[in-house]
């Protein structure tokens, strides 16, 4: 264990027990120490709860830290937040606290997509910032789900930016500077979250994100059959889009530029036809989808006067992770330039 990890460890003893367990690796991750989980006794017992606790702390890699939370936003369930910590970061030293980077997973992945399928614990320029990927649900689409006018579980919205928010200012050394960014879904999530609570971030970035769920029928019969992934009833999520219009809109980034307008987004898309990174003759259907919405959002950003509209309209590319690695990589100095962080 590094220096950093023995005092990490020591600061959450004062609280906790350690045990050692063990967890299975991502498979992009290089050869480090088992696992060290950390489970902390009922923190009833200690302090009123706050709408989220963490109940179990796994150091998975030298600056991976995985925290199980308990949510009253998901119903008492226990998700996974991962954390990509920088150089330094010590959550027992309450006179520190990091700049963060929320990036967000897409649409049938998890807490672990982005450190699995991508570089991103390679890079130097995230080594001053806390990077904080939350579990969104298989298919959860960042949002307080209707579920039929009695809303409840899930709530993901209110678990990202009410709950765990204040948990990672409050306990992990996070500040309240900072940016989001995300992929398909979680590209969605980033615009949405970015709008639909001003100022909480102070620039998003959406790599092949859904970015206007109502451009058209096909749009729409698309992110219905989301929706309605494992056995779930469809319009639990949004409701109908007709009938619920208004939630829908509440949901489509186009219908929310106004409130985009005013900070730094970055956009980009393939066009679903095999790009440089793709095998040979490749199409994808949903790429192109998510490209014309993207064209859509961009349009009325500009139309509203937005200054700070960074683009990449690549072309040829289909929906992989290839692209969405290049593309974190293109947009970290608009992201880190927001947060003022030197890359």
């Amino acid at each position: 264990m590094t220096a950093i990890s023995t005092r990490r460890a020591r600061a959450l003893l004062a609280v906790t027990t350690l045990l050692v367990a063990f967890l299975p690796f991502s498979p992009a991750l290089a050869v480090t120490p088992a696992p060290t989980t950390t489970i902390l006794s009922d923190v009833a017992t200690q302090a009123p709860a706050r709408g989220a606790e963490v109940v179990r702390v796994t150091q998975v890699a030298e600056r991976q830290v995985d925290l199980a939370v308990r949510s009253q936003a998901l119903g008492g369930r226990t998700v996974n937040v991962r954390l990509l910590t920088p150089d330094g970061w010590d959550p027992a030293d309450r006179r520190q606290h990091w700049p963060t980077f929320w990036l967000l997973h897409g649409c049938c992945g998890d807490y672990t997509s982005w450190t699995g399928a991508t570089d991103v614990e390679e890079l130097n320029s995230l080594r001053k910032v806390l990077v904080v990927m939350p579990e969104a649900g298989w298919n959860g689409w960042y949002s307080d789900w209707w579920n039929h006018g009695e809303g409840g579980d899930p709530a993901w919205d209110t678990f990202h930016t009410v709950e765990l928010r204040q948990l990672l200012e409050r306990d992990w050394a996070a500040s309240s500077n900072r940016v989001v960014a995300g992929l398909s879904m979680g590209g969605q999530g980033a615009l949405l979250y970015a709008a639909r609570h001003p100022g909480m971030f102070k620039a998003a970035a959406a790599y092949s994100g859904s970015a206007h769920p109502l451009l058209n029928d096909e749009s729409v019969n698309r992110i219905m059959g989301f929706f309605a992934g494992q056995g779930n009833d469809p319009l639990r999520v949004w409701g109908d889009p007709v009938a619920q219009r208004d939630i829908w809109e509440a949901h489509d980034p186009y219908f929310l530029a106004h409130r985009l307008k005013s900070i730094p987004v970055y956009l980009s898309c393939g066009d679903g036809t095999a790009g440089p990174l793709d095998p040979p003759g490749r199409t994808d259907a949903l790429e192109a989808d998510f490209n014309r919405q993207n064209h859509a959002l961009a349009a009325e950003l500009r139309r509203l006067g937005a200054k700070q509209l960074t683009t990449n309209f690549y072309g040829p590319g289909t929906h992989a992770w290839a692209y969405w690695q290049r593309e974190l990589h293109a947009s970290l100095p608009m992201l880190l330039g927001a947060l003022g962080v030197k890359g």
